[in-house]
This record gives structure tokens, sequence and C-alpha cells, in this order.
């Protein structure tokens, strides 16, 4: 059985940008994709904590340091500049794989700092 899992998430990233007229994709500030573990191209969902919505792009790379996050193409439809948003990328894998797997959180600030990192979700309280 293959199974889908969360593979890793920019947590509550802040557009930076919304380019209508840019080729279709969301840029990440490079140093952002690498610590993720999310690559160029790679296909990504992004949830707009903002105004609830929730679209599938690719990720380009913006420049390292930049802290850019630019929603593109027809998504810039769909985030503005100052909107929060979790970036999270997914990946296939077997029921043995998944049993040892552990996604790679990155949770930033307003500015898109890194605030902290981490591998588990704690569990939601009642």
């Amino acid at each position: 059985m293959q199974l889908t899992l969360l593979k890793c998430k920019l947590h509550r990233a802040c557009v930076t940008h919304a380019e209508v007229d840019y080729e279709g994709s969301c840029a990440i500030d490079e140093d952002l994709l690498e610590l993720a573990g999310i690559r160029e191209y790679e296909q990504i969902q992004i949830y707009n904590v903002t105004n609830g919505e929730r679209f599938t792009t690719y990720a380009i790379r913006a420049a390292a340091g930049s802290r850019v996050i630019s929603v593109n193409g027809a998504a810039a439809h769909k985030a503005a500049p100052g909107d929060r948003v979790i970036i999270c990328a997914y990946a296939g894998m077997s029921q043995a794989e998944a049993d040892a797997f552990k996604p790679t959180l990155v949770y930033l600030d307003e500015h898109n700092r890194v605030m902290r990192t981490g591998d588990a979700i704690p569990a939601q309280a009642a």
C-alpha cells in the first residue's frame, strides 16, 4: 500500500508579493526551501490562513536571505501581501517507510524569519 504523508511545511509564512503577470508558481526564499526540504519545481499546496483559500502550485527559488514568499500567476488572486499561509509538500511512501518517517516543520514569524523547527505536531487538546 502506498501512503501520502506530509513531507514538510513552512508554517504561517507571510506573503510578500502577489504577481498576477508573472509565470505561475510560488517563489520562496532559497534558504527556506533548503531548510524545509522543498525542491525547486516541486508541487506544493498553499493554505491561506487569512482568507481560507487553498490551492496547488509549484515552488521556484527566490534569492537566498530575501525572505520572499511570492504567489504568482492565477494563484495571485488567492493571496495578497501580508496574508499568512501554510506551504506544504507531500510524499508517497510505503507503510514501512511511513512508520519511520518524520516531517520537517518550519515555523516562521511575520517577517519570514525562522522561529523554530520540529518533526512532530502535538496532539490537539479538546
